[in-house]
């Protein structure tokens, strides 16, 4: 409390002969302790202070018994021994004082300590003075600083509840948010329950503590007498302020929650657009009634609530609505490969810059090939929206179209690049394709503008795999460069090709080679098992988050106990492009060890390089060379070399200073048949090979 006295004690040390005018016009009494005598003068003021008349107090200090209560009697007793104890050289306190009608009031008092050279008390000269006003303003000013206290922690509180509620994507982000320690719980809420309007009927979506469901509430009609049910109805907030209150307008409900030691509670409704979404129980049970700020405050939260609500549902309206065109634009199944475990996965955006209506342009594709072969494919559309996905869903059909044509690997990423451009699109894509033999395991791999594949061997390390690519689709068709390299590679049984779209190797503000690098360790360090490493995979992209979708396509090749009949591979060599001749010498060898004749290996990898050198020195475009496994009475390796050009091979005999002229003869030596046919505007020249009787 605020010591005013001090200020005007000024008293002489004859006081009181002569005593202050100044404390009379300010209404202070003055008293003048004599601790000699032990008399206890006080002035006609000090008297009114004390509600005593002159006749009634003969100057003892114990004749104030009948005035100060006991217990302020032994405080002031006390305070006074301290202050003479400690050499203070004045006091002062308030206390209160019972009047003549017997109510109580305050009152304060000052003393200065007078002492003789020796340091001994003779004296104690103070003031006296009413409190009572300044008591009561001071107990106000408390009152309203602890509201304004009260009202500015729930302010916060809305406030921060509000900022969390910002962040919430979904309903159960809301739910969150309203039961963290850091939400209502410091409003002194006990309990929390929320319910949704669904076709006229509320659905409780969040009730706490645990244990307090009342039965038969998780549904509930509009028009039934419970409180949440009243909110909604209305479009007012129900405010109750006692159990008595409770008990009187919701007997049906009352009973179920008695064990919970509810003193109050506010039924807010949510209301946004106009329409009530939901409504929202608080539940108190330290509280009795509600002030008008609290009330404004609680309002004033539910509105918030509301809108974070609203926001939620049409985020996972939108969500549930993009996923679905998401999914119907992916294959609804995966054909099942002889001689191959396959497992893909999809996982849409998550983080936070991702939006519930973003669609991505990911995708993966598996096309059964004829001879045992299998193509894959992933993808990623420019864009996240509906444009993208629809661009996804065409370029995933005419890729399917184009290999199932027999189309090379190259020819399917230059006619769907092509396809991409004619569309008339902002839109470009990247790809990559591999077309594998199960047989043999010769995988060609063509790239456009995609992240390289992954490959994990049967002993569980795990290796990049560089494959040279050419720009991505519609880029390519529209600068004129429709040339995509073919990298062809081996995988051994148990070995697993890896395709997948950027969103599981990027980070912000990681590289991209850091992020491959990563996602390597990753992959040598999973199960063998293809759908356990996916769910790993997707699993980690989960946990990491980001505003980019992942696709994933894990191809393990099993490995057959015999080879098979029909197989079939293709290759496309481009004049000048001696890595495409190695790309398809390294093909032949691999497919002929594999189909069982690497007896003949030898003799048929030169016989099919001496065809295509001879293609690509007489004529002026490219050769596509394609070895297959005839299905007759015996097994047979057939080699055929393809040009533009409809001029016949001739044989002939070289001369002695000659460097042409005996391909043929080659040929004719060592393949058991060959032979040429016209092929529209070129030819084909082709040879065979007995490789074995057929098992």
């Amino acid at each position: 409390m605020v010591d005013r006295g001090a200020s005007a004690l000024s008293l002489p040390d004859d006081w009181p002969a002569r005593p202050d005018p100044i404390l009379a016009l300010n209404r202070m009494g003055s008293f003048d302790w004599d601790l000699d005598t032990g008399l206890f003068h006080m002035d006609a003021q000090a008297h009114e202070v004390f509600d005593l008349r002159p006749d009634e107090y003969d100057g003892n200090p114990m004749s104030l018994g009948v005035r100060i209560p006991r217990v302020e009697a032994h405080r002031l007793d006390a305070l006074v021994a301290q202050a003479i104890k400690d050499g203070s050289e004045n006091y002062g306190t308030y206390f209160r004082l019972r009047c003549r009608d017997g109510s109580l009031r305050w009152t304060h008092t000052q003393g200065y300590i007078r002492r003789d050279e020796t340091g001994r008390p003779r004296r104690i000269i103070g003031i006296l003075r009413d409190a009572t006003q300044e008591v009561d303003e001071l107990e106000a000013s408390k009152e309203q600083a602890a509201q304004d206290e009260a009202r500015r922690r729930q302010t916060n509180v809305v406030q921060l509840t509000t900022a969390a509620l910002a962040h919430a994507r979904t309903v159960q982000d809301v739910i969150d948010v309203l039961k963290d320690t850091h939400g209502l719980t410091h409003l002194g809420a006990t309990s929390l329950v929320m319910g949704l309007v669904e076709a006229g009927r509320i659905r409780l979506i969040a009730e706490g503590p645990a244990g307090s469901f009342v039965p038969g509430t998780d549904i509930t009609r509009i028009d039934e007498p419970y409180p949440m049910s009243e909110a909604v109805r209305t479009l007012s907030p129900r405010f109750i302020e006692s159990p008595e209150e409770f008990a009187d307008r919701y007997p049906i409900l009352w009973p179920h929650i008695t064990g919970l030691k509810i003193t109050s509670a506010a039924y807010l409704p949510l209301i946004a657009e106009a329409r009530p979404i939901g409504a929202m129980g608080l539940l108190y049970s330290d509280r009795y009634g509600f002030t008008p700020e609290d009330r404004n405050v609680l309002i004033a939260l539910g509105s918030s609530i509301a809108q974070s609500l609203q926001r939620a549902m049409l985020y996972e309206q939108e969500k549930d609505l993009a996923t679905g065109l998401q999914q119907a634009m992916l294959p609804r199944t995966i054909p099942s490969v002889p001689g191959a475990d396959v497992a893909v996965r999809y996982r849409a955006a998550s983080g936070e810059g991702a939006l519930a209506r973003d669609i991505g342009g990911d995708w993966y594709d598996l096309i059964p090939l004829p001879g045992g072969r299998v193509g894959a494919v992933i993808g990623d559309v420019q864009g996240h929206d509906t444009h993208a996905a629809a661009v996804m869903g065409q370029l995933r059909i005419v890729l399917r179209a184009y290999a199932a044509e027999g189309h090379t690997p190259a020819t399917v990423m230059a006619r769907a690049s092509v396809f991409l451009h004619e569309l008339d699109t902002d839109r470009f894509a990247t790809c990559l394709y591999a077309e594998a033999d199960l047989a043999t395991g010769v995988v060609q791999v063509v790239r456009a503008g995609h992240i390289d594949p992954l490959v994990r061997h049967a002993d569980g390390s795990c290796r990049r795999v560089t494959v040279d690519g050419g720009l991505p689709l519609g880029l390519s068709a529209e600068f004129g460069q429709l040339e995509y390299p073919v990298t062809t590679l081996e995988l051994d049984p148990g070995g697993t090709l890896l395709l997948c779209t950027d969103g599981l190797v990027e980070e912000p503000g990681a590289d991209l080679d850091d992020g491959m690098q990563t996602l390597t360790h990753l992959i040598a360090a999973g199960p063998p098992d293809v759908w356990e490493l996916a769910d790993r995979l997707i699993d980690v992209a989960e946990e990491r988050g980001g505003d980019d979708d992942v696709a994933l396509l894990l191809l393990r090749r099993r490995g057959l106990d015999a080879p098979q009949s029909g197989g079939r591979l293709q290759q496309h060599v481009a004049p000048g492009d001696p890595e495409a001749l190695t790309e398809a010498r390294h093909m032949i060898r691999a497919a002929v060890g594999a189909w069982g004749a690497r007896e003949r290996s030898d003799e048929i990898e030169l016989v099919a390089d001496e065809l295509i050198t001879n293609a690509l020195m007489h004529t002026e475009g490219s050769a596509i060379v394609t070895l297959r496994v005839m299905t007759r009475s015996d097994r047979r390796m057939r080699v055929e070399v393809e040009d533009s050009s409809s001029a016949l091979p001739r044989r002939r005999e070289a001369g002695e200073s000659g460097v042409s002229g005996r391909g043929l003869l080659l040929v004719d030596l060592l393949s058991d048949v060959w032979g040429v046919e016209a092929r529209g505007g070129g030819k084909c020249v082709w040879c065979e090979f007995v490789v074995g009787e057929r098992t």
